[in-house]
């Protein structure tokens, strides 16, 4: 495509849901107040697309790889691989990163998966006691944004072949029957160290200084941690290569940036971006009118939605989406000009009754000036059933924006 269409991409992280008895059979889509991305259906083509195939984690990572254009069975790496990309932690080829979250346990129980949404000083901290006591030449924590934080391990002797549950998917659940076991003979002595690792941070953490103040200020105790997803660098063709485009990306998550990274697209610190309900909306509706001016596609990223569904809390993820609508979407279409065409969807569901990803196919918006629009009035999942853009498949939206593969 020699003169490819100015693109950007609003991806609201788990705002897809089920149909909620409290809010008469409607999920949180259908309730919240969204009049910008009804616009987008509105004025332009509607459809779904399964982002998690079955045969591959639920996770983020691999749902915006699948948004991205990526081909799951040879380009997916690992979340930590991805993770390590965002923060600039070169992995040598024999390094296997791990993403390791600080938790939240009591009595063997995980309480919360991201130690209470603790600050980024606070996990800072606690990563450098993790180092002061499991540190060596070869083991290594790196602290990334707030709870989210990378392990790295090097050398021959270490595998990516471990089974690691996603600690979202497992509030309320003991750690002891959830802990990373081996796919393969040599990945034993990988999977044994991260057990390891696990049952003895608790005594470095939940005795800390770190944790005391946090109690004491009212805050979950951030007093264990749970690596998982672990993989080693991949060769992902970068999306100038595949589309002949050149791209930008804009998230406060490392798995995010990390994509982006090896995906060869520009990433966009703004300032304040945090992952959660407190992020600078605005900060990024902003950089994405300037990014457009210079790229082809802008990928705008917020989390905060998928957070608190994780928590399961329905008036948060209803708030939430309104602020995504208003505060990125909304902004940025006022901000821009008429011919750029516009995306809107979730990378997956956050099912409010669940608190954890599902694999059902999530609704799509595209408004192209130059295509017409069919019947879709409003963005919801179950509106976009009916669209002309039907149910595609993984690498399909960027086909359909792009062009073939090159």
């Amino acid at each position: 495509m020699s003169n490819p269409k100015k693109t950007i991409i609003f991806l609201g992280d788990g705002m897809a849901d089920e149909s909620i008895e409290s809010l008469g059979n409607r999920t949180p889509l259908q309730v919240a107040r969204t009049p910008a991305m009804d616009s987008i259906a509105r004025r332009g083509r509607c459809g779904t697309l399964l982002t998690l195939p079955e045969g591959f984690p639920t996770s983020s990572d691999v749902a915006n790889m699948s948004v991205l254009g990526c081909v799951l069975k040879t380009d997916y790496c690992g979340r930590g691989a991805l993770e390590a990309a965002g923060r600039g932690i070169a992995l040598a080829a024999d390094d296997v990163a791990f993403r390791a979250n600080l938790t939240t346990t009591e009595d063997g129980i995980l309480r919360d998966f991201s130690g209470g949404h603790i600050d980024p000083e606070p996990a800072a901290q606690l990563i450098e006691l993790l180092n002061d006591a499991f540190a060596t030449p070869t083991i290594r924590f790196h602290s990334g944004v707030s709870y989210r934080n990378i392990l790295v391990l090097s050398g021959p002797e270490y595998s990516s072949d471990v089974k690691a549950d996603k600690p979202d998917d497992n509030h309320g659940n003991p750690v002891s029957e959830h802990l990373p076991t081996a796919k393969t003979p040599e990945a034993e002595a990988t999977a044994a160290l991260l057990r390891r690792l696990i049952a003895e941070a608790p005594a470095v953490l939940a005795n800390s200084d770190v944790v005391a103040t946090l109690v004491a200020d009212g805050h979950p105790p951030a007093n264990g941690i749970w690596p998982w997803s672990g993989g080693r660098a991949g060769a992902i063709r970068s999306l100038g290569e595949k589309y002949g485009i050149s791209s930008a990306v804009i998230s406060a998550v490392d798995v995010i940036t990390g994509l982006g990274v090896c995906l060869g697209m520009t990433p966009i610190p703004v300032e304040g971006a945090t992952g959660y309900i407190d992020t600078n909306y605005e900060g990024k509706a902003d950089a994405a009118i300037e990014a457009i001016k210079t790229h082809d596609l802008v990928y705008v990223h917020v989390e905060a939605i998928d957070e608190v569904s994780h928590a399961q809390d329905l008036d948060l993820k209803l708030s939430a989406i309104e602020d995504f609508d208003k505060r990125v979407v909304e902004r940025v279409l006022n901000g821009i000009d008429s011919d750029v065409r516009t995306v809107v969807l979730p990378d997956h569901p956050v099912p409010i009754r669940l608190g954890k990803h599902t694999r059902t196919p999530v609704p799509v918006a595209i408004h192209d000036p130059d295509l017409g629009a069919d019947e879709v009035l409003t963005f919801d999942e179950s509106a976009c059933l009916d669209g002309a853009l039907d149910h595609m498949q993984g690498p399909e939206l960027m086909a359909r924006l792009f062009g073939p593969v090159r």
